[in-house]
């Protein structure tokens, strides 16, 4: 057989093949029946929200139902490993946030997936600073006040978050370390009962994210402090990043979209798009900015880079502050 009649065989059997192919693969009709999103996260928190308000609006602009199932738990890790096992068809996405940062380095060598080979990422749906709040009644007001107190009483002074390895507890060790002060970390299972105890005074700080500062803004019992952020925060008039005190001092809470490795490079594309597009309508995008909920827009490459960034900071955290999951 000739070279010219090999490669006339070859490209009409790849016609035949693309022909073929599912619909989906070539966005033409998907979504064709409902999505499952798998949320890492409990229904009412800040990724629930955000969740909801991208996953309602997807819905009405595909006509399609985009149901949430909220499978908390073990970091994130119970709703991850659902979906790295999930057939690549488009039809089941994850809804992860910034544990998914941490637990490669966290849960070292003891995950039942891969995040970077078995989780691909769609949509950043949320970036925002991490907040430190205070008692209104605790003696420090400000950063440099709060690290000469420190400083005066090592290991004197404790500050609450949602759990070891997250992003808030993180962003305790760090200022720790830029700051060369010890403030102790006390994790806490849920929100409302750290919530109790920084109104109460029975804690004096809490690291938190905007969006759940935002909420307190009318509160009396607790200020916020101080950000995570580089730059003003506009839904937080007033309140100063860490970083004017401690220059390059960052750390971010952050929501994202996933789907199960083999999914179709032009589907993902197409939600990616499909999503940006969801969050730039005006209402939704006054939704967001009520909020405190920042939601750059974004291609699948950049999340893919930040997320890659992430991983890495977390790394070199996790080692630093010796964070451990008992």
């Amino acid at each position: 057989m000739s070279a010219n009649r090999t490669i006339g065989r070859r490209s009409v059997i790849a016609a035949a093949a693309a022909l073929a192919a599912p619909s989906i693969a070539r966005g033409e009709s998907y979504p064709a029946r409902t999505v499952r999103v798998v949320n890492a996260y409990s229904p009412g928190g800040t990724a629930d929200v955000i969740c909801r308000i991208l996953f309602g609006g997807l819905s009405e602009k595909l006509g399609q139902t985009f149901a949430v199932d909220n499978k908390p738990g073990a970091a994130g890790t119970i709703a991850a490993q659902i979906v790295a096992r999930a057939p690549a068809d488009g039809y089941t996405l994850l809804y992860d946030a910034t544990a998914q940062s941490v637990n490669p380095s966290l849960f070292a060598g003891k995950l039942p997936y891969d995040t970077r080979k078995d989780l691909l990422p769609i949509f950043l749906s949320l970036q925002t600073p991490n907040t430190l709040m205070r008692n209104a009644q605790f003696e420090a007001k400000t950063i440099p006040e709060l690290i000469a107190l420190a400083k005066s009483k090592p290991g004197g002074i404790d500050c609450a978050t949602t759990g070891v390895g997250t992003v808030q507890h993180v962003s305790i060790e760090l200022l720790n370390q830029r700051a060369g002060i010890r403030i102790n970390h006390v994790p806490y299972k849920e929100m409302g009962a750290v919530r109790n105890d920084l109104f109460a005074g029975r804690v004096p700080l809490q690291f938190g994210n905007v969006p759940a500062s935002v909420a307190l803004r009318s509160a009396k019992e607790v200020t916020c402090m101080a950000h995570t952020g580089p730059r003003p925060v506009e839904v937080l008039p007033g309140v100063p990043g860490i970083a004017e005190t401690l220059p390059g001092f960052e750390t971010w809470e952050w929501n994202g979209v996933f789907a199960p490795a083999g999914t179709d490079a032009g589907l993902i594309q197409k939600l990616n798009t499909d999503m940006n597009a969801v969050f730039r309508q005006p209402a939704t995008a006054a939704r967001l900015a009520e909020l405190g909920a920042l939601a750059p827009a974004n291609t699948v490459e950049e999340f893919a880079a930040f997320r890659e960034k992430q991983i890495a900071f977390f790394a070199e955290m996790v080692k630093a502050a010796n964070i451990r999951i008992e």
